[in-house]
């Protein structure tokens, strides 16, 4: 850098189609000019390109000018210029909001973005993170520190108000290692990986559905503790022959995009478990198919062949989910801040507590409220793009594997 004199900034913006060599072209003339490079950045969308750079000069700034926008226009690029103004670079970001929905609506994202403004958070980028199964976009925010108006958890508070409003989910994280380093995923079973209640499917091979979903769903919505509900739903299922639970087990069905979360998160190293309510013999198979590090669940007794009504050994209630939890990340030695635990219901609050990121899935009130984050969307892969992982990651790895496919959605 020269010494001794003033230096001049100078905003070049360069659009058009985008082609190889634009950058190449930009920085030749800016090398020319010996400038210092203070920012830049560029993005793509549908072909259209958008490359922003703000560098310092020591010369005549507007001489410059008319060097780049000689050589932006001889290749058919357009590019505006401003001299002058603020060198600093564009201040950190702290928070990255997550919108998703199917669709995302101009009113929508217009609502997510005068809440941000509300809050005096400015917007300092904006990405796609996925189109398959819902639109994602990702926005990295900074919040401003010093507003006494919007003390800390405002941000999240009136966004989830807002997401609500405008149909969409909404999640929000800080930024940096912490939302980098998780290493570890529980999910709860029923409604969550698996697709319905096997409490119920066993119910209704003894003709006692309707009045098992019943205790199902106040136990879920934390009307009734859940290990009380659990003596009363098992007891329905006395003298029902224990081959009932192969039958249930094949009857299982996954979670729409189930496959894909798992599959990718072992690809980054994730240790991947369950925690559920339901039965360990019922679930042994999925946990075997799909290669899962940890399973607590409850056992049911067999006497003879014959389902007796009870459950032996540790229930799997409440606070046994956290526990298991805990019990999962220690066996791996995995601090308990890098972990993320996935549910619905009441059953599932101590330990989407105890989990460094809490993910309500498609869940009831009790648990939405004290969830660092509520998914509303039926696809259990938008939890990847949560976790600031893109549709477009998870595809390439699927292609170079062979097993890339997209389901038509209805």
């Amino acid at each position: 850098m020269s010494q001794g004199r003033a230096r001049s900034s100078v905003l070049v913006t360069v659009t058009g189609p985008d082609r190889p060599g634009v950058s190449s072209v930009l920085f030749t003339v800016l090398t020319r000019h010996a400038v210092d490079l203070l920012d830049v950045e560029q993005v793509v969308i549908r072909g259209r390109l958008t490359l922003g750079a703000l560098v310092a000069v020591a010369g005549d700034p507007e001489e410059l000018q008319e060097a780049v926008e000689a050589a932006m226009h001889s290749i058919g690029m357009q590019v505006h210029t401003t001299l002058g103004g603020d060198t600093d670079v564009r201040r950190q970001s702290t928070h990255a909001v997550v919108v998703l929905g199917r669709p995302i609506t101009a009113r929508a994202f217009g609502m997510v973005a005068q809440a941000l403004a509300d809050v005096g958070a400015n917007i300092d980028s904006i990405r796609r993170v996925a189109d398959y199964p819902v639109t994602g976009l990702e926005l990295e925010v900074s919040p401003n520190p010093d507003d006494p108006a919007q003390p800390h958890g405002t941000l999240r508070a009136k966004l989830v108000e807002v997401a609500r409003d405008a149909g969409v989910d909404v999640a929000v994280e800080r930024v940096g290692l912490a939302r980098r380093s998780k290493r570890l995923i529980t999910f709860d079973v029923d409604s969550t990986l698996v697709q319905g209640e096997v409490i119920e499917m066993l119910a209704a091979r003894a003709g006692a559905e309707a009045q098992v979903r019943a205790i199902t769903e106040a136990a879920m919505r934390g009307e009734l503790d859940f290990a009380e509900s659990l003596t009363a739903r098992v007891a329905t299922l006395a003298g029902l022959p224990a081959t009932v639970i192969d039958e249930v087990a094949a009857e299982l069905e996954l979670m729409p995009g189930a496959r894909t979360t798992i599959r990718t998160l072992k690809r980054l190293g994730f240790r991947c478990g369950v925690v559920s309510g339901g039965f360990t013999q019922v679930i042994a198979g999925l946990v075997d198919e799909l290669g899962l590090d940890f399973c607590a669940a409850n056992t049911l007794e067999i006497v003879d062949g014959q389902l007796t009504g009870r459950v032996v050994g540790e229930i799997v209630d409440r606070p046994g989910k956290a526990v298991a939890l805990r019990r999962f990340a220690d066996s791996h030695g995995i601090p308990i801040e890098q972990t993320v635990a996935v549910g619905d219901g009441a059953n599932d609050i101590d330990m989407l507590s105890a989990a460094g990121l809490g993910i309500a899935f498609n869940a009831k009130p009790a648990l939405r409220e004290i969830a660092d984050t509520a998914l509303s969307l039926p696809y259990l892969d938008v939890v990847l793009f949560v976790l600031g992982i893109t549709r477009d990651e998870v595809e390439s790895a699927d292609a170079e594997e062979g097993v890339l496919r997209r389901v038509p959605i209805a």
